[in-house]
């Protein structure tokens, strides 16, 4: 009865002035996704691009200004100074892509300001591998997720889960894939590429000492190439099990079931993405049912961050909040509460003023549950028929002296 004569809605507004923090592995689609989100929401933006991809952060600082209104849109280089500068000023959203531990200085300067923040980070994304599948296909899918972009990619599969009498077939079919993709020689393939720079080269290299190497394992420090690698017998407390790989590492570790391959996922941080290779419907099913991941993918990996029409985003550990597409719109937007109203009709508003007493409780009462009983459409036709005999009565027979 109280929003009879009313316009109700949701406005979508800008929240305001955006900071956007990019990563070094894919440093365009990490600025400019973002970006494409902030001004679709009718925001402005700071942009400051990885001092660790400064080849791509001096594109962005020679053509954006050309083509982006400087006012609203700007770009600041350089790394940790200028970025705990950035941190310190008050922004009305803050993205930020990379590292949990980095997340929590972010995190820490919003909320100085109490400033809002999109967290997109990583983690160690599992694929279980149920033993009914065609290992073909499956180590195919598995081994250009994990090799690509030299394994540098925030939802690639960081390791595998299966059990052990499909090991051996499994590996053996990574083999075939990554000859297939890269060649006899993974180092001179146009399409492998190499580690960022010395300090992730040598972190990845520390990670090659966990379990058995049954493939791969190559360096060479000078072009910061690290061969495409299997791991098997790794531990639980291995580093390579630990920390995540952001490298052309994968590790494999044997369960018995699925139950025991679900206990160890929940055992850990929640991962930004979790894939599962089956073809019963009861095993997907049943992991997705049971563990908690930013993104899920059966029967592939990646491509759940692909849909535009799906939030990509993690969870716990591996970040909060999600966009892409419209997802993008809503994260960056206000959904403020609107009601516009008139001053009319105020004979049907007497109920809701003071002094109250037990006749306007009990119409009351029956209002409520006349609506509670009503569905859609009819909500709208019944209201406005109790509205008109509450109108009425209030007017004609003096209900409002009531005590």
């Amino acid at each position: 009865m109280a929003m009879v004569g009313k316009d109700v809605y949701i406005k979508s507004e800008p929240v305001g002035v955006m900071l956007i923090i990019g990563a070094w592995n894919y440093p365009v689609q990490l600025i400019l996704h973002p970006l494409i989100g902030a001004i679709m929401a009718g925001n402005t933006a700071v942009m400051k691009p990885s001092e660790l991809s400064p080849a791509t952060a001096a594109v962005f600082e020679k053509f954006l200004p050309k083509y982006l209104d400087k006012d609203c849109y700007t770009l600041v280089n350089g790394g940790i100074p200028e970025t705990t500068a950035l941190l310190a000023q008050r922004f009305d959203h803050i993205l930020y892509t990379g590292s949990s531990p980095v997340a929590k200085i972010v995190m820490a300067a919003a909320a100085k300001h109490l400033t809002p923040v999109t967290l997109e980070l990583g983690g160690k994304s599992p694929a279980f591998v149920d033993k009914d599948c065609n290992m073909y296909t499956v180590a195919r899918r598995i081994a250009w997720g994990r090799f690509i972009n030299s394994g540098q990619t925030c939802i690639a599969p960081d390791y595998v889960l299966l059990e052990r009498e499909t090991r051996d077939k499994f590996v053996e079919a990574v083999k075939d894939a990554v000859k297939e993709f890269y060649g006899e020689n993974p180092q001179d393939s146009k399409d492998f590429g190499r580690i960022i720079n010395e300090r992730h080269f040598k972190r990845v290299v520390s990670l090659l000492d966990s379990g058995k190497c049954v493939m791969g394992g190559q360096t060479d420090e000078k072009e910061k190439y690290v061969a495409p690698t299997v791991l098997v017998d790794v531990k639980p407390d291995d580093p390579v099990m630990t920390d995540e790989v952001f490298g052309p590492v994968l590790p494999i570790m044997t369960v018995s079931d699925v139950d025991e391959a679900v206990n160890f996922i929940n055992s850990r941080e929640k991962p930004l993405a979790m894939y599962v290779f089956s073809n019963k419907k009861q095993v997907v099913d049943s992991i997705l049912n049971r563990t908690s991941s930013g993104g899920f993918t059966a029967n592939d990996v990646l491509m759940h961050a692909a849909v535009d029409t799906l939030p990509f985003g993690g969870i716990g550990n591996s970040g909060m909040g999600g966009y892409h597409g419209k997802h993008s719109f809503d994260r960056f937007s206000h959904k403020r509460a609107v009601v516009i109203g008139d001053q009319s009709l105020e004979s049907l508003l007497a109920i809701r003023y003071p002094p109250y007493s037990k006749k306007k409780e009990s119409w009351f009462l029956w209002l409520m549950s006349k609506s509670r009983k009503s569905k859609a459409f009819p909500v709208l036709i019944y209201g406005a028929l109790l509205c008109a005999i509450v109108g009425f009565l209030l007017k004609y027979c003096d209900v409002t002296k009531i005590y």
